[in-house]
């Protein structure tokens, strides 16, 4: 499997319009690759859609996992999670995922630091305000910071330059970002030291992520 916008000097925008989706291993998931570096095991950013009674067979995650589950119910044997549940399964990590109703979830995967173990589930609640925009920190480890943002109509959202790689997931709403427009499940990436600007459209619910640039290559599950 090809590396997917895998120079993280660049800019990277993927709208909901053009998800393309591609069979997983299994049968009944599918994945839209956002970022990938490497082939099946791999440092990757995906959209993946699971059928009405799909599942994964048991596996590891050597260099963790976490997701959000856009919509449906997805479990595993630790759990079932519904829509609007972020979820951290650290480095070190096994289960068997599946969904009964079918869901879509967004994952990334090998994007921990090894040293970071604390385990999480949160329901993201945040209501929108009358104007204006917030963020409450999900989680925060060394140089990763993982925030639920919620702004809203026409609000100007500014997440300031840092040393590290950022990206933004609409988990609602619609924005605009350097005269594209994203609805939900829209995708962006910024490079180091870039800011990170939108403006909503509508009241928007949003996900953003700092994290270290990538530089090796994948070799190891």
């Amino acid at each position: 499997m090809p590396n997917v916008r895998s120079d993280f000097s660049q800019s990277a925008v993927l709208t909901p319009q053009c998800h393309e989706w591609i069979p997983s291993p299994e049968a009944g998931v599918e994945r839209v690759m956002l970022d990938r570096v490497g082939d099946e095991v791999a440092v990757a950013t995906s959209l993946v859609r699971y059928a009405a009674g799909s599942r994964f067979p048991d596996h590891d995650h050597a260099l963790g996992e976490e997701y959000i589950v856009l919509a449906g119910e997805f479990g595993d044997e630790h759990g079932r999670y519904c829509a609007g549940t972020y979820v951290r399964n650290p480095p070190g990590t096994h289960h068997a995922p599946f969904s009964d109703p079918g869901c879509v979830i967004f994952v990334k995967l090998r994007q921990f630091h090894l040293e970071d173990q604390r385990p999480c589930v949160i329901r993201l609640e945040a209501s929108v305000p009358d104007g204006g925009w917030s963020a409450k920190e999900l989680h925060t480890y060394a140089d990763e910071v993982v925030r639920e943002i919620v702004a809203a109509a026409d609000v100007e959202v500014v997440l300031p330059a840092v040393p590290h790689v950022q990206e933004m997931l609409v988990l609602e709403g619609r924005i605009l970002w350097e005269g594209r427009e994203l609805a939900a499940n829209g995708w962006i990436r910024v490079p180091a030291g870039s800011a990170l600007t939108v403006m909503t459209r509508k009241p928007s619910r949003l996900f953003s992520k700092t994290r270290p640039i990538y530089r090796e290559p994948i070799k190891t599950p």
